[in-house]
């Protein structure tokens, strides 16, 4: 490893760290509510406002419908009744408590007529003030009008998350500037003369390391020599999925956008799965040729292979099961699908497919007139073909297995979704064959089609059908793995790979998605775990090891800090982060509940550790391997 050192790395965890505390001392310091005078009718929680709805119509009583906007095709909601204007210049008020997390829809009918008055659009902000007035026109009393207007202006919410982004940016780029300063010769031995101290000068060039000492290899050359192969871009890539996990599993400070999707469309959650996914492909193809290369037999390896998955199957059941928040845990609520289980499945038959059909790498790869070869998919012809007869599979059952009361090929949310018509086709045969082979109280409870859709059924996605789309997702990963080790001496070769396969899968997700949310064939869709947002996630990953790669292992300009670390440790930290969820210090009582900033500094300071957690156990050299 070249660059900075031991010390080097603990000061960037460090002022990580410090990035989190920052954001609490620069953001509001109180927790806003909003000032209704005297009478306060409603106490606000987070992502609510106040809205005042005055009738002035009178002999007119209304009632209010309301849902969000991202809804999509769903049933309007009975929000509020407002009874007639009892007299000229008195109106009816009604004050209720409306969501600010997306646009929403208010619609308003003459209840005795069902007639609608009026229909507004709007974005509510978070603790806002506003009054609805619904009135007769000057025009004539035949014409009503609908005005909003805002009584107290709503807090910026996003804010503490805006200060800790700028924060943490500062600070990534003075520790590049000082880690660039420190790698110059001229600047050291200035550092040297001002402080005068013989113990300063060791610890700069010892800790945080000199590009002009013989003992540190290039980049490139401890890359190319190192037996078995590791790339810290892949590592790199494995930790900044999983810190971005164990933030929105903390909660991402409660923000929407943190959290996934109710159905379908993409949010920062719906993110680090897939991704984790992907780079457990790469690393089953680098790690199982280094262990065949020296000498492991395939039935000895085939054994591990077996073992690992059933360890990761038994800890994500037994473990980290979501379902002890339910109480004791019995079999009879035990959730039995789950993101270890996904990712024990999707290891085995992966990890089995390039077993039975492994060869060694082709040293014709390594040539320069072979850069534009496709050796690196002739030679897995047999694993491609097992891949697309796996999808198939999948599209089959997906658009072809009739679901009992439900359309064929149904994709839809179900409960509020599609007018209301299907409230019990949660996942069309997705749903339907998790609740027919593994029954309802063996499911995800509280799953996120509930938010929007005010679905009742259950519902998981980590379910038996969206396991055949990871395993395509691990194996394009897997693709991924073989150019680097195909094309481990042609920088050019591996780039100009990842950014056809990046094109190329985008290209196929914007066809089945018609570059739309909802109107596609086949809409991006994390419960589904749909393949367009299979090949979404998996574009975005090669774009992501097109930077990474030469960034991290052919100039070295980065060294992977401070996201290396929990890569090298992923499955431990992962398994704490969700055990240790609810201890101090990664959860302590918060003094306002309802203020986004105190999340987000308490979700931020618990990933922080464990990140530092990971650092100290890779400079202990403590891996938990399974």
């Amino acid at each position: 490893m070249s660059g900075t050192g031991a010390a080097g790395r603990a000061l960037a965890a460090l002022l990580l760290a410090a990035s989190v505390l920052s954001a609490a001392l620069l953001a509001p310091g109180s927790s806003p509510t909003p000032d209704l005078g005297k009478k306060r009718p409603l106490e606000l929680k987070m992502d609510q406002a106040l809205l005042l709805i005055h009738n002035e119509l009178p002999g007119t009583n209304l009632t209010i419908y309301w849902n969000f906007d991202c809804c999509y095709h769903c049933l309007l909601q009975v929000l509020v009744d407002v009874s007639q204007s009892r007299k000229p210049g008195e109106p009816s008020i009604e004050a209720v408590a409306v969501s600010t997390q997306h646009g929403s829809i208010l619609q308003l009918n003459d209840t005795a007529a069902e007639k609608q008055v009026c229909r507004l659009e709007y974005k509510f902000g978070e603790f806002g003030n506003y009054s609805l007035f619904v009135k007769h026109t000057h025009d004539g009393v035949s014409e009503i009008a609908c005005d909003l207007v805002v009584n107290e202006k709503p807090v910026d919410s996003n804010l503490p998350v805006s200060i800790a982004f700028l924060v943490g940016l500062v600070l990534i780029i003075v520790v590049s500037f000082l880690r660039f300063a420190l790698s110059l010769e001229d600047f050291r031995d200035w550092i040297s003369k001002a402080i005068n101290s013989q113990e300063t000068d060791g610890l700069i060039n010892s800790e945080l390391g000199s590009p002009s000492r013989a003992g540190d290899p290039p980049p490139e050359a401890w890359r190319q020599s190192a037996a078995p192969l590791r790339l810290r871009s892949v590592d790199t890539f494995r930790g900044i999925a999983l810190t971005l996990m164990v933030f929105v599993n903390y909660g991402g400070g409660r923000y929407w956008y943190f959290k996934h999707a109710s159905w379908n469309g993409l949010t920062v959650a719906d993110l680090v799965f897939p991704w984790f996914v992907f780079i457990m492909g790469s690393s089953i193809f680098l790690s199982m040729t280094s262990v065949l290369q020296r000498g492991c037999s395939k039935f000895r390896l085939l054994g591990k292979i077996a073992w690992r998955s059933f360890l990761l199957i038994c800890i994500g059941i037994v473990i980290v099961n979501p379902n002890y928040c339910l109480g004791p845990l019995s079999w009879e609520k035990t959730r039995i699908p789950g993101v270890l289980q996904r990712l024990g499945g999707t290891y085995f038959v992966v990890a089995v497919l390039e077993l039975l059909f492994a060869k060694p790498v082709p040293e014709i790869c390594t040539s320069e007139r072979s850069c534009f070869s496709l050796l690196d998919i002739t030679s897995s012809w047999p694993q491609w073909l097992f891949i697309l007869m796996l999808e198939g599979v999948w599209l089959a059952l997906t658009f072809f297995l009739p679901v009992p009361g439900c359309p064929t090929g149904y994709l839809g949310p179900g409960g509020l979704g599609d007018w209301g018509k299907y409230p019990n086709c949660t996942g069309g045969a997705a749903g339907y064959i998790d609740r027919l082979l593994l029954g309802d109280h063996h499911l995800y409870q509280h799953p996120s089609s509930a938010v929007l859709y005010h679905t009742e059924v259950a519902y998981d996605p980590e379910g038996i059908l969206g396991t055949i789309n990871s395993i395509v997702m691990a194996f394009l990963g897997v693709q991924a793995g073989k150019i680097l080790l195909y094309y481990k001496d042609q920088t050019k070769g591996i780039l100009i790979r990842f950014a056809t396969w990046g094109c190329f899968l985008g290209f196929i997700s914007v066809a089945l998605t018609k570059a739309s949310e909802n109107e596609g064939f086949i809409p991006v869709n994390k419960n589904l775990w749909s393949i367009s947002y299979v090949t979404t996630l998996s574009s975005f990953a090669f774009f992501i090891l097109l930077v990474l790669y030469p960034v991290v292992d052919v100039k070295g300009l980065w060294t992977g800090t401070p996201f290396f670390y929990p890569g090298m440790n992923s499955i431990l930290v992962y398994v704490g982060h969700e055990v240790f969820a609810s201890y101090f210090p990664f959860q302590w009582r918060l003094g306002n509940n309802q203020s986004h900033r105190e999340h987000l500094v308490q979700n931020i300071v618990a990933t922080a550790l464990w990140v530092l957690i990971a650092y100290v156990l890779y400079k202990k050299k403590v891996f938990w391997k399974i």
